[in-house]
């Protein structure tokens, strides 16, 4: 197995991330008119439909239910914007991240600090290990992992609602209680465990903002279900509509990554090589996976590329990089092939279970100190 690495990493470019950078390099630019359009037409679209599934008795649950997939697929890709937001530089398009909060963020209580993590998730030092809320060693895990992955859809909504609506006030008042809700309960992770890292310089004031607006939120659509003027109903109307949500998000997850790292930090090219690109343009795929994230192993090359030119990106790295470049590999057909390829890697996990590890996990190991 060494012997065959060694051989394919003497046939690649000395620097493949630089070579690719190169043919690239135009594509960093951003486009506010384009981040703008998007955004608005599907908070439009998303909260009409809202309300016709919550504010319209009238209407028929024929009519409720198109309503109800309407609202899923545009909130949904609102929600992802979340990523841009988090990926744009201190000073960029602030009165977007600043909009995105009071029109989408708070009203969806779904505050961007939420998701200021996922910069650790691009750390070469974090990346793959237990600081990186984003990540679970799924390959080399158990089917009942995957199942615990997927049965967060169901309780994650109720809790976060919880969290905003009875914690977050009380938080205020208990320094203790409000350091260890910051730690452990104010980040979008799958990994449950995780325990954020609250550094000097962040600026609390901003988040106990964002945090406020999230509880008069949740307070108000307690009162007006509590008080009759919502019917009980619209309680698991907006649960229902908050689990489709993260379902849609946490497949797109799944076929983020190859998820087999054994913990160890990795290379920005260890990086790509445990990241998926899909080359799939079916309308499933693609309302899977909106705002540019088809192309999750180009963004880990390039964190910082606007998600309106990686369609773009992708297609002239398909065509100039050289055949044996490692982004090649990265491209997969479809989700299903990647869901496939993890099932096969549980699988054979369980067959050939070594003490400590697994065989895959340490092919994997060396493939990256390799890389």
């Amino acid at each position: 197995m060494a012997s065959s690495i060694s051989a394919a990493n003497s046939k690649r470019p000395e620097n493949p991330l630089k070579t690719a950078r190169a043919v690239v390099s135009d594509l960093f630019t951003v486009r506010p008119w384009i981040y703008w359009t998007d955004f608005l037409v599907n908070l439009v679209l998303g909260f009409s439909a809202c309300g016709v599934l919550l504010k319209m008795p009238s209407a028929t649950w024929e009519w409720k239910a198109v309503a109800w997939v309407v609202s899923v697929i545009t909130l949904y890709r609102v929600s992802l914007f979340m990523h841009e937001v988090c990926h744009l530089g201190k000073d960029e398009m602030r009165s977007f991240k600043i909009a995105w909060n009071i029109m989408a963020g708070i009203p969806m209580m779904l505050p961007s600090f939420f998701y200021e993590t996922h910069r650790e998730h691009h750390n070469t030092h974090h990346y793959g290990t237990e600081d990186d809320g984003e990540y679970l060693p799924l390959a080399s895990g158990r089917f009942r992992d995957v199942f615990a992955f997927f049965a967060q859809v169901i309780y994650l909504p109720i809790i976060t609602y919880f969290r905003h609506l009875v914690i977050t006030p009380i938080s205020f008042f208990i320094p203790s209680l409000r350091k260890w809700v910051l730690e452990h309960w104010s980040s979008f992770v799958i990994n449950l465990s995780y325990k954020r890292k609250i550094r000097p310089n962040d600026p609390l004031k901003w988040w106990a903002a964002m945090e406020i607006g999230c509880h008069l939120r949740a307070a108000t659509l307690a009162y007006m279900i509590l008080s009759g003027v919502d019917p009980w109903y619209n309680a698991l109307l907006i649960w229902s509509t908050a689990s489709a949500i993260l379902l849609m998000n946490h497949i797109r997850t799944l076929a983020a990554h190859r998820y087999k790292s054994g913990g160890a930090a990795m290379t920005l090219e260890g990086q790509l090589l445990d990241s998926i690109d899909l080359s799939a343009r079916d309308p499933l795929t693609l309302i899977l996976c909106p705002v540019g994230l088809r192309y999750h192993a180009l963004h880990h090359m390039f964190p910082g590329m606007p998600y309106h030119n990686l369609g773009t990106a992708h297609r002239r790295l398909r065509e100039q990089l050289p055949a044996d470049h490692p982004y090649h590999s990265c491209v997969y057909p479809s989700i299903w092939a990647v869901l496939k390829e993890l099932v096969g890697e549980i699988r054979r996990n369980r067959e050939n279970l070594v003490p400590g590890t697994t065989k895959p996990a340490e092919e994997f190991e060396s493939y990256r100190r390799a890389a």
